[in-house]
């Protein structure tokens, strides 16, 4: 029987691939729409016959389907009731009703008629697509379970499960009895069965019956596919669904994690011995027996199940992750036969080791292959290599890892027969080489060849970009450090004195330059992506649960491991130098050693700059995402982030008078923005990341050669920590005054003043950075602080807002400011008067309305007094000089 019954249009395309027969068993008045031969037979023995649609009461009303309809080119009549038609079986039609409810009557005589039946979203659909109208023996309203193959498991009612399969029908989805590879989803009201099993090791998303009814709600939504990853993921069986979980050997704090992490994942939690258990998680490294006689329906189970059925969003099969006892019957009655008091005792605890090997690896219960020492892969005839540095073994478990993690050592030679302090420090740099070879290696085996792999159950554990932010460039750096190790072997097994180390480091210094840069200088980010996912996604946190106590780590973490390239080359440049000393000055190695010292300096320095570049331009992104509106021209290679200065606007010219204003210095400009009155929604990637909301609205983005002057305004009762700049903008003709307060105790206004008076002198070249800063009087300039916090005050602000809304909602003409006043400068030009005598008299107009309106002079715009004091002595400056 094939798996569809649909016919295929004129164009040869079709919409609908609808059910196989064996689905028309589960219902019982299902219809068998069965056509012999293959689709191009049937159309060559069809004549051609045209569509006609029929709108069926509502679905006449809507203009949208006319207008769908129009577009596919297809002729449509309206009609209240179906006998207007008469028979709709004419042989110059192929009839589509077309109905906007498919529970009413109409529908039902229309189905019990074997009419075709499309509900609206399907002619919207076909429309949007350019596609003619499909061919399905089953009624169709949407598409929104396209090329979807369903299979139920676990239902006893059969009312609910006719329900669902005509639900599915209807949303154009495919039903199959048996499970099999073809299935895209298994639909399960229990987690039991083979299909459920089988559905877990194919990694097939398994789902409740909510997603068919809630994906039923949305079938008027056009775009709208219940395979959306957002949308299912809604509804997915959790893995611990059913099951109710005890933990045994566990410390209260991983306990408590356990506990929420099982209640987070659809189960529940009870003491350890409750009969209503299913499934007891032990920690094997901690318990050797149980403290009760467990029930045969009870599942003793290793932590690993617990981490690997979350990893794979799907409960793991329990057979694999058996709890036993340490100690097997086997195993004492071996150790019985033995006994080493006899007079070959050494022979004796030869066997004695053997057979503990043999019967080790016989009653080995664990999932993963055993493994091999790295030392007796690559070991020297020098005696037992000290590992000084304590580090994790590598792994050799299968799977795809870079070509030089596989490379084979070569033959050992005979052991000196004097061994010099030189040759005692070149064998510690071997041994901490070979070392940090196998650190890299566990790092991609373990972590990130699984975490790349495809084809993972339960999907993808981590998008490719955070992997990619995690480990960055450790394949590299691991293939430049395999080949260092096997030159300083082949230097070990053929020593003397004259062999030359320096020349291995120097030989592949280029390489080191290229590659620790990018990932010394991103390792905060990969530490962070690694702290956040694990957070945020439990399967990640349950890989690194699973990988982490796996003894190629050592019981080190992922981020602890990753640490090692940030100190391996200062390791290496010490190494270097104690070698230097017991190298002979005639040793040609004295002076190469130098040089490659002084080259991983070179490589170590360019690493600091390059990171404090990389820290700073971070730090301008990070402005550009919390200012809405904040120019592009901020992002520039030579510009860094100097100070963030938290104040309160004391005039009315940027913004209004007490609003709370953000100032971000930086060498060249200064960026200053508002608090948002209203908080934008998240952005969200494609990928999942949140990125938080922009909490601040651009204001000016003004460089640093604008301030022309710096006034520190002196403490009085009625004015604290406020602070004033005198700027003149290009589009203006007088300089403007903009004052603040300081709303954080740190930095001091005094710092904060020399800072900026600093920059502001590097930027117009001017060495004297104190003749910038002036000391004046509140009242010279009526500037106070007194009634910022004031009852009064918030609510006069909050007035001001709201006239300001119904202002520019009323307004007719929204021309900008500056626009207007270019306008008038460019007018008055023409008519041969200066720019300044214009600019003067509207300024003077704009000043009398401004008055007129709000009865009191802004601060920013008024006469500034003739004296200034300046910090080291006083100084007598005109109102001219300054404004």
């Amino acid at each position: 029987m094939a798996d569809n019954s649909t016919l295929m249009s004129e164009t040869g395309r079709s919409l609908l691939a609808d059910s196989s027969v064996l689905d028309s068993k589960i219902i019982e008045n299902s219809k068998e729409n069965i056509f012999p031969g293959s689709v191009l037979d049937v159309e060559e023995e069809m004549p051609q016959i045209e569509t006609r649609v029929v709108l069926v009461q509502e679905a006449g009303k809507r203009e949208e389907l006319l207008k769908a309809l129009e577009e596919i080119k297809v002729p449509y009549i309206k009609m209240d009731t179906i006998e207007e038609l008469g028979d709709s079986d004419s042989p110059e039609f192929e009839t589509v009703f077309v109905v906007t409810d498919f529970q009413d009557s109409i529908f039902n005589n229309l189905y019990k008629a074997d009419c075709r039946v499309v509900g609206p979203p399907v002619v919207l659909h076909c429309a949007r697509k350019g596609e003619p109208l499909p061919f399905s023996c089953r009624p169709l309203y949407c598409a929104s379970m396209l090329n979807l193959v369903l299979c139920f498991t676990g239902f006893r009612k059969k009312d609910e499960l006719v329900k669902l399969v005509t639900l599915v029908h209807h949303m154009g989805g495919i039903i199959r009895r048996d499970f099999s590879s073809k299935v895209t989803h298994l639909v399960a009201n229990s987690t039991q069965g083979d299909k459920f099993r089988i559905a877990v090791s194919l990694g097939t998303p398994i789902m409740k019956a909510e997603w068919i009814y809630k994906a039923w709600e949305k079938r008027n939504e056009i775009d709208f596919c219940a395979a959306d990853d957002d949308f299912r993921n809604q509804f997915k069986v959790p893995p611990f669904q059913d099951c109710m979980l005890s933990f045994l050997g566990f410390s209260d704090e991983e306990k408590t994690n356990m506990e929420e992490m099982t209640e987070m994942q659809g189960g529940h939690y009870l003491p350890v011995g409750d009969e209503r258990c299913t499934h007891l998680v032990v920690e094997e490294n901690t318990v050797k027996d149980l403290p009760f006689e467990p029930l045969k329906k009870l599942y003793i189970v290793k932590q690993e199940w617990f981490w690997g059925s979350i990893q794979m969003d799907a409960r793991a099969g329990e057979s694999m992750y058996l709890f036993e006892k340490s100690e097997s019957p086997g195993l004492k009655k071996s150790v019985s036969l033995l006994s080493l008091n006899t007079p070959n005792s050494n022979r004796k605890r030869r066997r004695l080791k053997e057979t503990l090997a043999q019967l080790t690896r016989e009653t080995d219960m664990s999932p993963f292959p055993p493994r091999k020492r790295p030392s007796a892969e690559h070991s020297l005839s020098i005696g037992s290599l000290l590992d000084i540095s304590n580090t994790p073994e590598s792994s050799t478990t299968n799977g795809e890892t870079p070509k030089s993690c596989a490379r084979p050592s070569k033959n050992s030679t005979p052991l000196p027969l004097k061994q010099s302090a030189r040759w005692q420090v070149a064998k510690e740099l071997y041994q901490t080489e070979s070392n940090y070879v196998d650190i890299l290696t566990t790092i991609i085996q373990l972590f990130q060849v699984p975490l790349e792999k495809e084809g993972q159950l339960g999907g993808p554990i981590l998008a490719q970009e955070e992997i990619k932010t995690i480990f960055g460039s450790i394949p590299d750096i691991l293939d430049v450090h395999t080949k260092i190790k096997e030159d300083l072997e082949d230097l070990m097994m053929n020593w003397t004195e004259s062999r030359s180390i320096g020349d291995i480091i120097l030989r592949y210094s280029k390489d080191l330059l290229k590659t620790y840069p990018p990932f010394v200088n991103f390792f905060e980010m990969s530490k962070e992506t690694i702290t956040r996912c694990e957070k945020q996604k439990p399967r990640f946190h349950a890989f690194l649960k699973i990988n982490q106590a796996k003894p190629e780590c050592g019981r080190q973490s992922l981020a602890e491991l990753l640490i090692r390239p940030v100190q391996r080359l200062p390791s290496v440049a010490l190494l270097l130098n104690d070698l230097k000393k017991h190298t002979a000055e005639e040793n040609p190695d004295k002076v190469t050693l130098e040089r490659a010292i002084e080259s991983l300096k070179e490589v170590m320095t360019h690493i600091n700059e390059d990171k404090r570049k990389t820290e700073a331009q971070r730090q301008i992104f990070d402005v550009v995402y919390e200012v809405d509106g904040c120019p592009a021209n901020l992002l520039s290679s030579h510009r860094s982030l100097v100070q963030r200065l938290e104040t309160v606007a004391l005039g009315d010219d940027l913004c209004d008078r007490g609003e709370q204003v953000t100032l971000f210095l930086f060498n060249d400009c200064l960026e200053i923005a508002r608090k948002r009155h209203k908080v934008i929604g998240a952005f969200k990637s494609p990928h999942g990341h949140t990125r938080p909301p922009a909490c601040l609205k651009h204001v000016v983005l003004m460089p640093l050669s604008q301030i022309k002057k710096v006034l520190d305004i002196r403490e009085t009762e009625d004015c604290h920590k406020a602070f004033a700049l005198v700027v003149r903008p290009p589009t203006e003709q007088n300089n403007k005054l903009l004052s603040f307060q300081m709303t954080a105790e740190e930095p001091p206004k005094e710092d904060w003043l020399k800072t900026l008076c600093r920059h502001v002198a590097n930027t117009i070249c001017k060495a004297d950075a104190e003749n910038l800063i002036y000391t004046v009087d509140p009242d010279s300039i009526e500037v106070n602080t007194k009634d910022m916090d004031s009852t009064l005050s918030r609510a006069s602000r909050a007035i001001k807002k709201t006239s300001k809304k119904v202002t520019r909602a009323f307004s007719f003409t929204k021309t900008p400011k500056r626009a207007l006043r270019r306008a008038l400068m460019t007018h008055s030009t023409t008519e041969g008067r200066s720019p300044c005598s214009t600019n003067e008299s509207f300024i003077g107009s704009r000043l009398t309305s401004t008055s007129s309106l709000a009865g009191v002079p802004s601060p920013s715009l008024v006469s500034l007094p003739s004296i200034f004091e300046k910090r080291s002595h006083t100084l007598s400056r005109s109102t001219t000089h300054l404004i």
